[in-house]
């Protein structure tokens, strides 16, 4: 037994460490031990016996919560298990609120606090209403692109399509439950200027040499769905162009460095996904060889990357503006993204993607190594032909190195080891018939 998630260690108690049970009550509850010091070992406390009938009074008087305390014994020594359950709705502790986050405790503020308790009311941050803000403040070329792209997808009804900008935003649950006034959702889908009510609500692009050389960038503002749309063009036209080459038969063939399904599906996802509330926005890098798009935003509580690379339910940050998105036919509902992204990688034959949880950022990096780029970071021809290989190929065993580099089994694991330090990884258990894949798909922090 180890301090977790779930499990927290205390030599002594002080009242202080009330923080706890509050933090355990707003996460996933949890069990706090008194008695053992913070190697997992068995001190003992003096007073456990009064503690054991003090502690449950006590904290159902300060935090209005029910705790089962237990006294436990190990060789003569004393010591207590107070076994807290989540709490469905927020617990304070004096006017303050913390939260359970891996093995360490957070005290919530600012926008952390304000989305905790949004979430404790069964409420999402871009279903809040926005006051003075109505209907035919909203852009009229939004509401016309939209019924178009709708029409198309068959997702929404004639009659909702026919209906005025009312109807339609009323038919998108874009109102609050008072009919009254417009969600944050709307105002970031279809006002003309949403940054002037919700900092940070725009996409910045750059191109990168280097990690410190930005040569040049872009600033994309307007609505949501306008944002979709002019990205999803830079993206094509400027930050990845497409080389042009001529078949046999003389037809003219386009290739670009990234997929363009993968490149459309990441930006959407970012979009949809993007925690607002934050102030920040979402940031797409652009290099020679790969394509990072950042966000702040978390994957839903309990979820790792691993999750996102197997069919899983679709769980949006941000429910209303992602039913638009789906509507209009930008993204699905099925939580198929991240699948789609890994397959439009597979097809297009470059690594597989990777996708970074490092809260409160989550991030995709698509990557297309080649021999020129592979070369410039120092890799000696041998190693770039593995590397090369694997993204065709999927996966390489050493007699598979053996054959393709033309050396000995122990040269081969020679250079398998090398590639492990940033390259490649293995799956399964090591000995014969070892498989290596490039590194991807998945990174939790």
């Amino acid at each position: 037994m180890a301090e977790s998630q779930h499990i927290e260690w205390k030599e002594s108690w002080h009242e202080k460490y009330l923080k706890w049970v509050s933090g355990f009550a707003n996460a996933q509850g949890g069990t706090l031990y008194i008695g053992i010091d913070d190697n997992g070992v068995v001190k003992g406390i003096d007073n456990a016996r009064k503690l054991l009938e003090d502690l449950p009074n006590q904290i159902r008087d300060v935090l209005g919560v029910m705790v089962a305390v237990n006294l436990h014994t190990k060789d003569g020594l004393e010591y207590l298990e107070i076994i807290v359950e989540h709490y469905p709705f927020p617990i304070s502790l004096r006017g303050k609120y913390y939260y359970r986050s891996g093995s360490t405790l957070q005290e919530l503020k600012g926008a952390a606090l304000t989305k905790f308790l949004l979430e404790r009311q069964g409420e999402k941050w871009d279903g809040v209403p926005v006051p003075s803000i109505s209907v035919e403040d909203l852009k009229e070329s939004t509401f016309s692109a939209f019924k178009v792209k709708a029409e198309k997808s068959k997702r929404l009804s004639t009659e909702d399509l026919e209906g005025n900008n009312k109807e339609l935003l009323e038919s998108l649950n874009l109102y609050a439950d008072n009919d009254t006034m417009l969600k944050r959702a709307a105002v970031l889908l279809f006002h003309p200027n949403p940054e002037k009510y919700i900092t940070g609500a725009f996409i910045k692009i750059g191109f990168f040499e280097d990690d410190d050389d930005l040569k040049y960038q872009d600033e994309i503002k307007g609505n949501l769905l306008e944002q979709a749309e002019e990205a999803l063009d830079l993206l094509k036209t400027k930050y990845d162009k497409a080389a042009i080459s001529y078949t046999d038969d003389g037809a003219r063939e386009e290739k670009f460095t990234f997929p363009q399904d993968a490149v459309r599906e990441a930006l959407l996802n970012a979009i949809a996904h993007k925690d607002y509330s934050s102030g920040i926005p979402i940031q797409i890098s652009v290099y020679n060889n790969k394509i990072i798009f950042w966000n702040e935003g978390q994957l839903p509580e309990n979820w790792t990357v691993d999750r996102l690379t197997e069919k899983h339910p679709s769980k949006p940050f941000n429910p209303d503006i992602a039913n638009t998105l789906f509507r209009a036919g930008y993204i699905e509902s099925w939580g198929r993204g991240t699948i789609k992204i890994i397959n439009a990688c597979k097809a297009h034959n470059i690594a597989p993607p990777i996708f970074a949880n490092t809260a409160p950022d989550f991030q995709v990096t698509l990557i297309s190594y080649s021999e020129k780029g592979l070369s410039k970071m120092g890799l000696k021809k041998e190693l770039v032909k593995i590397v090369l290989y694997l993204q065709e190929n999927e996966n390489i065993t050493n007699t598979d190195v053996q054959k393709l580099c033309d050396v000995s089994k122990a040269t081969a694991t020679r250079y398998l080891n090398d590639l492990e330090k940033s390259f490649i990884e293995k799956v399964g258990t090591t000995g014969v018939g070892t498989i290596y894949i490039l590194k991807g798909l998945n990174k939790d922090s």
